[in-house]
């Protein structure tokens, strides 16, 4: 499913800097305690690529869902590294502190 989010103009075509899985990870980081459904609704795919998208981040060691009742909550590990060689250097809690709803320096909250 494509973003239609986007900002600016593209050419026609819709895309977005970050990847799904970016978008999965950083709803997470949100809401640890998100249901599936929600994560898919606020990423825009299916709830399905939603499970997909969270076992490879599982499998890939950069989460670990945990059973709590009838529910998961997700533990994200922020020292896990980008995977694609021109970001390899950095850790994934870049991302999480850029985009994850933290309090800004000033103590105003982000949009």
């Amino acid at each position: 499913m494509t973003s239609t989010t986007t900002a600016g103009t593209g050419g026609g075509r819709n895309w977005t800097f970050l990847t799904n899985h970016g978008h999965v990870m950083l709803a997470i980081a949100r809401d640890p305690t998100a249901r599936l459904r929600d994560v898919a609704a606020e990423v825009g795919v299916t709830e399905r690529a939603a499970q997909a998208i969270v076992a490879d981040l599982e499998a890939g060691g950069y989460l670990q869902r945990t059973r709590v009742g009838r529910r998961n909550e997700y533990t994200l590990n922020p020292t896990g590294r980008f995977r694609h060689p021109a970001e390899a250097y950095r850790q994934v809690g870049d991302l999480l502190a850029l985009f994850a709803d933290a309090p800004t320096t000033d103590g105003a909250e982000r949009p």
